[in-house]
């Protein structure tokens, strides 16, 4: 975004800047609109709330596990006026340690007597929250009850957590579709060169590809080489589980992706038949033979229905109990704290971490003496350096105290998830997790020839070279290119440094490892990388054991929500009886207000990275 400045260093707003102002000035008259509207409504839910409570559980029933979206480490921050504003009341996201903490607790309640997979919402999560989950599920397995898997069809990853079941049922006219993994891209360098958009770009590694979709029109033989192997180490993973799982001859599931399409020449297009014929399920069953199926093991509703109580249903009511079985004030604590999303400056909301908002949680577990020890998950790509350095100096910060630091790695722990990794007295990784990215990357769009062609030109002065450094408008002068050059360049030499230091490796070792080349968990063990594989789990045992804490109480450190947030969470999470069913309350929002926010919605792409200095440390090409 250009800002103009005047000889007294005051800037005028472009059109875009003013146009941004708009924008905002529109959702604050939404919220002042709104604010009228919550007064008088919160009223309302309160005496809802008191009146619907959650019915007592039954002696006996099935534990329905319905996961609905994406499974996450946190729920992406979504402000509870835009979620009120949106009039739904369906999530997007699963948060995996909620599923695990329940599917654990509900192995050892005599009420429940078995659990049923549900997957027809899910639609995945990465591989490594898959096998934690799956982990949780064989943990219930071992306790002696069944597991029972049910759907109109199954996806790639929904397959996975079917496979841990003792009995999986598809409808008729479902299937099961195991594609692989794949990664692609799409590049822009015909369309930016056509639109006359120069983008000037700086990096250290030969491997690290974020940037190719800005400078060519097809992946470089680097980035070939590097993400075949990852990606097939993801496959691999996926294969070897599912078909211990399913007792499946080795390399089963790659001859049933690679020849799919005959296989169901063979069976007329009929995909059920084929996969209870290939053993990938038991039963086919329609939506009445699933339930008349579920009703023998865990017997019949009031409804005609089976007997089951949903996993969300059952957090609440079991959350007290955890909670009242901890003696809190006379326990020692291991802190555990999530980072997950791209790393920012500043404070920032669940689904990204920021700089100051990781350290107010360290500061937090600094300060209080009954925490012993820290576990940290990671689920980053990373983002901006300057975040990332400060973040990894807090955590030494906080090391230094005596209070050791494990680091536990998601689905991913790149780039500049990895340098905050670095400060950690342990690093634990997942087999799958995707790490390493050891490299740097700035780069900067200039719109000069793309506005001569409508009409815009440039002119002024300036009092230095560098003056005009950022300037979209005007070209990139040398100076200003090696000026970025030299800050990627340094970073780059920091970044082998902090990790040879941390990994008690030399830099020269580091520099073979590096140049952006990403690895999965299990090969960044073998070069020194990570120290243990594991999940969550191990990761706080291991702090434990750190710590020589025999007894310890785990507790989350999380964001606080403002008064004003928890009204509008409260708010939008309602349900109230209307027209004989339940709909959220923010179904009677008035359309008014919704058409403020929507049209504030459109411009959301205004929002940009904010590192201080353009350099980032961001893993793009990895996914879960």
């Amino acid at each position: 975004m250009e800002a103009i400045f005047t000889l007294s260093g005051r800037p005028k707003l472009n059109f875009l800047n003013f146009f941004k102002r708009i924008c905002k000035t529109l959702i604050i008259c939404v919220q002042v609109l709104a604010s009228l509207f919550i007064v008088c409504i919160s009223i309302f839910i309160l005496v809802i709330s008191l009146k619907n409570g959650d019915q007592p559980l039954p002696d006996k029933a099935a534990l329905k596990i319905s996961p609905i979206g994406t499974l996450v480490e946190t729920k992406t921050y979504v402000s509870p006026l835009k979620k009120f504003m949106e009039k739904s009341g369906v999530e997007t996201e699963t948060l995996l340690s909620e599923l695990i903490t329940t599917i654990d607790y509900a192995s050892g309640d005599k009420r429940i007597t078995n659990l049923v997979l549900d997957l027809d919402y899910f639609t995945g999560g990465g591989i490594s929250k898959l096998e934690e989950l799956g982990k949780a599920l064989t943990r219930f397995k071992s306790s002696g009850k069944s597991i029972t898997a049910i759907g109109d069809s199954y996806n790639q990853e929904q397959y996975f957590l079917a496979s841990f079941a003792d009995e999986i049922h598809l409808n008729p006219m479902g299937s099961v579709l195991i594609e692989g993994y794949s990664r692609y891209n799409s590049y822009f360098k015909d369309a930016l060169d056509q639109l006359k958009i120069k983008v000037n770009v700086f990096r250290v590694g030969v491997y690290k590809d974020a940037i190719e979709p800005f400078t060519r029109n097809s992946m470089s033989d680097e980035s070939k080489e590097h993400t075949s192997i990852w990606v097939n180490d993801l496959w691999n993973a996926y294969t070897k589980r599912v078909e211990k799982s399913r007792n499946l001859p080795e390399n089963f599931l790659s001859d049933y992706s690679n020849n799919l399409g005959k296989k169901l020449l063979n069976y007329k297009g009929d995909a059920a038949k084929l996969a209870l014929n290939a053993g990938l399920i038991d039963k086919i069953s329609n939506r009445k033979d699933s339930i008349d199926y579920l009703i023998s093991v865990s017997g019949m509703d009031d409804d005609g229905g089976y007997q089951y109580i949903d996993s969300s249903s059952y957090m609440r009511h079991i959350k007290q109990k955890i909670y009242l079985s901890k003696a809190r004030d006379n326990t020692n604590h291991i802190a555990l704290i999530t980072a997950s999303g791209p790393i920012e400056i500043g404070d920032q909301p669940n689904g990204k971490i920021g700089s100051e908002s990781m350290s107010l949680l360290i500061k937090q577990a600094k300060e209080d003496d009954s925490i012993k020890a820290v576990v940290i998950r990671i689920d980053s790509p990373g983002g901006g350096a300057f975040a990332s350095e400060a973040i990894r100096q807090d955590i030494i910060a906080l090391k230094e105290l005596g209070k050791p630091v494990v680091i536990s790695m998601g689905s991913v722990a790149a780039s500049g998830g990895f340098w905050i990794a670095m400060g950690a007295t342990e690093i634990w990784s997942t087999p799958t997790t995707i790490t390493g990215s050891i490299g740097v990357f700035g780069i900067v769009p200039t719109f000069e020839e793309t506005l001569q062609n409508i009409g815009v030109r440039s002119d002024g002065v300036d009092t230095t070279t560098l003056s005009n450094i950022y300037q979209i408008s005007r070209p990139m002068s040398d100076h200003a290119k090696q000026v970025i050059q030299s800050g990627v360049d340094y970073t780059y030499s920091k970044f082998l440094s902090i990790v040879a230091e941390a990994r008690n490796i030399s830099v020269k070792k580091v520099g073979l490892i590096a140049q952006g080349r990403v690895w999965t968990g299990e090969k960044a063990l073998e070069l020194g990388l990570v120290d243990k594989l594991g999940g969550l789990n191990e990761a706080v045992s291991a702090a434990a054991n750190i710590a020589k804490l025999d007894n310890y109480e785990l507790r989350e450190l999380i964001r606080p929500l403002s008064f004003q947030e928890k009204i509008l969470n409260q708010i939008g999470n309602t349900q109230v009886k209307y027209l004989g069913e339940s709909v959220p309350v923010s179904t009677f929002v008035p359309e008014l207000l919704i058409k403020f926010n929507n049209l504030y919605k459109k411009f959301g792409f205004l929002e940009v990275l904010n590192d201080p200095r353009g350099i980032y440390l961001s893993c793009f090409e990895c996914v879960e």
